[in-house]
Order: structure tokens, then C-alpha cells, then sequence
């Protein structure tokens, strides 16, 4: 009799399939990791080690690599390093990458895990532009959504471009606030250039930016910088809600969750951080 307690039997027409690949690419590939992982020239049996092949067939591979363009030797050394195509690939690559598309899902968590409201802002022609704004069940009440453009001084979003990008691209913004602060006398606003460059040397070494209530009374916040293959500042990240049950301090939650968000976006595009 047979045994109804068997397990049934997959259907070939609909169990998983794994994708059928080449496998000598990709034992080829380990050869082309060991190279990025190593950051340069490297010999051919230290290349081998790390892909845990022969020499004698990572050579192989290598001559393959060579006539494509991935791989290239120095007639000298003998060594071995990415070569031109690759370094096509990888920029083809980067720039297909999308700062604030990579950054929505993050946003989305962040917003949730922290119950705070948190926006992205880009260097636009005006300054620093919120353009993405994601909100959470404690909504802030504010005017500020995507499309609106933050001061340099008074906001973390504004304070965390004025500390990492080039001083020629923030010098034209930096000078009419610099004044109106200075006739105004607001608390918590830098009024001179030495003063703000005291303030921007502390961000920098924090690696975020505070504003609470200078900007709009009652509201605090905090930001990080996003840097790309170049070390180029492209996007901040800012987290952001009342003064009374928002924590604006350098180790708090937002901060830490937007360092660690920082640094994962980062890397995905290209930064050595």
C-alpha cells in the first residue's frame, strides 16, 4: 500500500528555478573583486590567494580580462589593475545612480522608525531645495515642504551645504546672510565670517548639523551630509520636529539614525567614507 503521509512531489512546471549561469564568469569575477577590494596594483599569486584559485588559472583568466579591456598588467611590475573598461563601467554605473531615488525608501524608514518628520534637500540654483519630504504621525506644522529653499545660517539643512560644499558655490548666499544676521543680531546666528567659519569647522568635526528655533520658533532639526564617487557633497538628510519632544543633540536617535543613513547612501554611491 502506498504511504499517504508522504511528502508530495514538487511540480517541475512550477517549483523555483535558479537562473543558469556561466560559471567560469563567475569564478572569473572573484578575480575582478580581489582587485577593487585591494585598491591597486597587485601582485598576480596575492590576487589568486584572495579569489582561492591557482595562479596558474587566475593568470588564465586574467589574459582574458586583459583583452577586454577589465583588467590591465604594468609592463614593468608585472602587477595587475582594473583596467579603462572597467573604469567605464564603474562611471556608466554612477551615473545611472539617482541620489534622491536611492534615498526615498531610507526617507520612508527613517520617518517611520523615528516617528519624525524628515526631508532631503539638493543644491539647487537658488541654494539648498527640500526635494522630498516625508512625514510621519508627528506632523510638524510648518511651511516648508518640497521646493522650498533654505537659508544657509538659520537652517541644518542650510549649515550642513555651508560646511561641505565648496566655499565658491555658497560664497553668493553666504554674504547677504552674514549682513541681515548681523543687523538683525538673532540669537544663535553667526554675524561675521570668523564666527562662521568657528561654526562650520564644529559641524564638520560633529559630522552633522543642529538648528533649534532659529530658523521658526519652536521647531528643531538635525542633518547629515551625502557624498558621492567624488567626495562631493550631493544630497543632506534632515530630520526635524518640535522643539519640546524632538532630540536635536549630536548622539541622539535622528542623529545617529541619520549618520548610519548617511553613510549606507554614501557608499551605495560611490563614497570612500
Amino acid at each position: 500500500m502506498a504511504n499517504r503521509s508522504a511528502a508530495p512531489r514538487a511540480n517541475p512546471r512550477t517549483a523555483p528555478r535558479t537562473p543558469q549561469g556561466i560559471q567560469s564568469l563567475e569564478t572569473g569575477g572573484a578575480l575582478l573583486r580581489a582587485l577593487v577590494v585591494r585598491g591597486g596594483p597587485t601582485m598576480l599569486k596575492d590576487l589568486a590567494a584572495d579569489a582561492g584559485m591557482p595562479p596558474a588559472k587566475a593568470h588564465r583568466y586574467l589574459v582574458s580580462f586583459i583583452r577586454l579591456g577589465l583588467v590591465e598588467q604594468d609592463p614593468v611590475t608585472g602587477w595587475y589593475d582594473l583596467g579603462s573598461f572597467a573604469l567605464g563601467l564603474g562611471l556608466a554605473a554612477l551615473a545611472r545612480i539617482d541620489a534622491v531615488r536611492l534615498a526615498g525608501p531610507m526617507m520612508i524608514d527613517l520617518a517611520a522608525r523615528l516617528d519624525t518628520t524628515v526631508a532631503a534637500a539638493v543644491w539647487g540654483n537658488r541654494g539648498p531645495t527640500i526635494v522630498r519630504w516625508e512625514e510621519s504621525t508627528q506632523a510638524v506644522i510648518v511651511y516648508l515642504r518640497a521646493g522650498a529653499v533654505m537659508p544657509l545660517l538659520a537652517s541644518a539643512i542650510g549649515r550642513c551645504f555651508a560646511a561641505w560644499m565648496p566655499a565658491s558655490r555658497t560664497a553668493m548666499l553666504l554674504e547677504p546672510e552674514l549682513a541681515a544676521a548681523a543687523r538683525s543680531r538673532r540669537p544663535g546666528l553667526p554675524t561675521s565670517r570668523r564666527t562662521f567659519e568657528a561654526a562650520m569647522t564644529g559641524i564638520r568635526s560633529q559630522g552633522i548639523a543642529q538648528a533649534e528655533g532659529t530658523l521658526l520658533p519652536g521647531i528643531s532639526a538635525v542633518a547629515v551630509p551625502v557624498f558621492d564617487h567624488r567626495g562631493e557633497m550631493v544630497l543632506a538628510l534632515s530630520a526635524l520636529g518640535y522643539s519640546g519632544g524632538f532630540d536635536a543633540s549630536l548622539d541622539g536617535k535622528p542623529a545617529r539614525a541619520l549618520r548610519a543613513a548617511s553613510r549606507e547612501l554614501s557608499i551605495r554611491l560611490g563614497a570612500l567614507v
